[in-house]
């Protein structure tokens, strides 16, 4: 199973906490997003392998669009 993670809201990347093929726990923050000056931590609903991630540091990205894909354990 596989959970693929999408941005939420328009916002900055400002920090990817994990890279590909760390291993993560449910609740873990994969990256952290900046909107209106508040910093948003994203977290991985499950526990798994984080097999991809799509977005760079600096990138801006629209709702909806495709951030990380973690593989379940």
């Amino acid at each position: 199973m596989a959970e693929q993670i999408h941005a939420e809201i328009v916002a900055k990347v400002i920090e990817v906490a994990r890279g590909e093929g760390a291993d993560l726990v449910a609740g873990e923050a994969v990256l952290v997003l900046e909107s209106m000056k508040m910093e948003i931590p994203v977290l991985t609903g499950i526990a798994g392998r984080l097999s991809r991630v799509a977005v760079r540091v600096g990138d801006v990205v629209q709702e909806g669009d495709l951030l990380a894909v973690v593989e379940g354990a």
